[in-house]
């Protein structure tokens, strides 16, 4: 049962994100309901579909994982260092610095990060359908963009290697506290000293 609500949840999920990346679509839809109409759908679907995937993977988990393969411990090592510089790239989305100028769309690429790196620690089903459709949206909506011919929104000034600086030192330290503090915590799953 949890494993169909999360999936439900991630059908959601991406399917309001999914239908940004149509223009026309979007556009003929802030037209006709407003744009705070539609960003109010778009916040409510996209919620609805993250407590749903929360709520699904939580209970999926509580009733016994469905395994699939088992993951060396070499490659749970491999994702802990790969969540560092996923954070730092997210961060680097807001702190735009030469990091973003660099790859354009670094909170994508943190995603890829997260989501691959989480699927070489997981060997079950559930964490493979959870974290390989982050990793595909992510794929998709990056190129995806290659092919919009609209700017997006509003250009958002982007700042010199001082951004880069406060990204990389808050990134760490929000990876400190995802690692040592979030995830054993909230998750369940310690990921230090494994």
């Amino acid at each position: 049962m949890g494993l169909l609500v999360m999936i439900l949840g991630l059908m959601l999920f991406f399917a309001a994100h999914v239908f940004t990346t149509k223009r026309e679509a979007r556009a003929q839809a802030i037209a006709r309901l407003g744009e705070g109409t539609y960003k109010i759908l778009y916040a409510a679907v996209s919620l609805a579909g993250l407590a749903l995937i929360i709520w699904g993977f939580a209970h999926y988990r509580a009733a016994g994982m469905i395994p699939v393969w088992e993951p060396p411990v070499a490659f749970k090592h491999i994702a802990v260092a790969l969540m560092l510089p996923a954070v730092i790239l997210v961060v680097a989305s807001y702190l735009r610095g030469r990091i973003y100028a660099t790859l354009k769309h670094p909170m994508l690429a943190g995603i890829k990060l997260w989501a691959a790196a989480h699927m070489l620690a997981n060997g079950d089903l559930g964490s493979i359908i959870l974290f390989g459709s982050f990793l595909g949206w992510a794929v998709y909506d990056r190129i995806s963009l290659k092919h919009r011919t609209d700017g997006g929104g509003p250009p958002i000034p982007v700042g010199g290697v001082t951004n880069d600086l406060i990204a990389v030192a808050v990134g760490v330290v929000a990876y400190l506290a995802l690692a040592f503090a979030f995830h054993p915590v909230v998750i369940g799953v310690p990921v230090m000293g494994i």
